[in-house]
């Protein structure tokens, strides 16, 4: 079942057309595929390859353009590095003919090392759905994954930014100061993007 909040009446539109651009990436199409039969539990290829594929799709570029990594987000309690470990090795090991840069968390583990890589503490993830919702902007808070062959959506603040091409702060575990630097990136990159400034949010 997808899970998009927000008043939406082209909600089912929105779905189809986010499938019909994001299964053009062929990269990610392959990732989606090779995930859902690996089995994996909990999952969602998110963030950045999500959003940007689009937003290289709004500029006319090609839409693998300034992808850097290809998120896959799942949760586990199981929180021993072991066990992370083996599913990041596995998945890397599926993905590996790809030759793109995997960036593969257990949600529920996020916690225990984020405070001394970023800074500042955050809480526990219960669901990985709720630590999707908790990224940077709105545009960012979207996970995909395929079962039998429809895209199960997760979209916390809705499509509506993501296709008008706004990039609007979600100030849950974020600073202004990431922020504004992750706009900033962004913006040269894809200069149709329609930045709402931290503090006018």
């Amino acid at each position: 079942m997808n899970i998009i909040s927000g008043k939406n009446k082209n909600l089912g539109f929105q779905i189809k057309l986010l499938k019909d651009i994001l299964l053009q990436n062929n990269t990610l199409k392959i990732i989606l595929e090779r995930l859902e039969s690996y089995g994996l539990e909990n999952y969602y290829v998110a963030a950045g390859s999500i959003n940007q594929t689009v937003f290289n799709y709004y500029h006319g570029y090609s839409l693998e353009n300034e992808i850097d990594d290809y998120d896959i987000v799942y949760f586990d309690k199981d929180l021993s590095y072991e066990k992370e470990d083996k599913i990041i090795k596995e998945v890397s090991e599926l993905l590996k003919n790809l030759n793109v840069k995997l960036d593969i968390k257990n949600q529920a583990r996020v916690h225990l090392w984020y405070g001394k890589k970023f800074g500042h503490e955050i809480k526990a993830n219960k669901s990985v759905e709720e630590a999707i919702s908790k990224w940077g902007t709105t545009v960012t808070c979207i996970g995909v994954r395929l079962v039998n062959d429809k895209l199960i959506t997760f979209a916390p603040y809705g499509l509506n930014d993501l296709f008008s091409l706004i990039i609007r702060p979600n100030k849950d575990n974020f600073i202004k100061e990431d922020y504004n630097k992750k706009t900033k990136k962004w913006k040269s990159k894809w200069p149709n993007l329609i930045i709402i400034p931290w503090d006018n949010d």
